[in-house]
């Protein structure tokens, strides 16, 4: 999963895509770099980060969708308002990728659902703009799956098919260094359920925590690394910014293998 923001104060790439086309051109270049899924996101989610409005956030997405769109590409939303994801499924998208798991929204889940959407659920504790209060669990991975495990029992309840649902641990989203790394580590755990598992770590700042990197695009070397660890360890869809350099490297990976 290819990462493509369009958004002003993004961590990593903030105001690089504000232009549509350079979006729609950056995602056709991920795709010929062996992306299977393109990622769009209007709204910055991350720690700190101020909540956009609606308006602002569907201005800036509808384009780049309905322009990759037309490409035949699969296509996900990263949003938390049901009327964002709503316009970019008219649009051509395939995938709700949600922060929230559906919980923000109520409108979300049985958007999704009447949709017959794919649906990404990830954990969260608290709000971007406080996202890192009180990182205590008594067993970060299990708290965490049972957590996304309830989600999506709801979600099939809300009319959701199980095979439409993927679990994601939420890796940067009031997490300590260590807990990342067991989430990590954990992928299988999250995966014993029947559930695919996405890992999103590429770039994030406990990265930078472990190597002294204040510039989130050196991190890729390890972004990459961590990419291959959680594959290895049970994931089924890594999200990066780095498209070329982690195929690679899970080519090599899978042909040692």
């Amino acid at each position: 999963m290819a990462i493509v923001n369009v958004t002003p104060d993004s961590f990593s790439d903030g105001g690089e895509r504000l232009d549509p086309a350079r979006a729609i051109d950056d995602g056709l270049r991920f795709v010929a770099e062996g992306a299977d899924i393109i990622d769009i996101g209007g709204e910055s989610t991350r720690p700190g980060s101020q909540p956009t409005s609606p308006e602002d956030e569907l201005r800036r997405i509808l384009p780049v969708v309905e322009g990759l769109a037309r490409h035949g590409l699969t296509l996900s939303i990263d949003t938390r308002r049901a009327s964002v994801a709503r316009a970019a499924l008219e649009a051509g998208a395939r995938i709700v990728n949600d922060i929230s798991a559906l919980r923000d929204d109520e409108a979300m889940l049985p958007l999704v659902a009447g949709k017959e959407a794919d649906v990404i659920l990830m954990h969260r504790r608290g709000l971007p703009e406080n996202t890192f209060a009180g990182p205590a669990y008594a067993d970060a991975v299990e708290d965490i799956r049972t957590f996304l495990l309830d989600r999506a029992a709801a979600c099939e309840a809300g009319g959701v098919k199980r095979e439409r649902i993927a679990l994601d641990p939420g890796i940067g989203f009031g997490k300590s260094v260590a807990q990342e790394l067991e989430l990590i580590a954990g992928a299988g755990r999250f995966a014993e359920a029947g559930y695919p598992v996405l890992i999103g770590c590429s770039r994030k700042s406990f990265i930078g925590k472990l190597t002294g990197l204040a510039t989130a695009a050196d991190r890729d070397p390890a972004s990459v690394w961590l990419a291959v660890e959680a594959v290895r360890r049970g994931a089924a869809i890594v999200r990066v910014h780095n498209v070329m350099a982690t195929r690679q490297a899970l080519a090599v990976w899978a042909a040692m293998k």
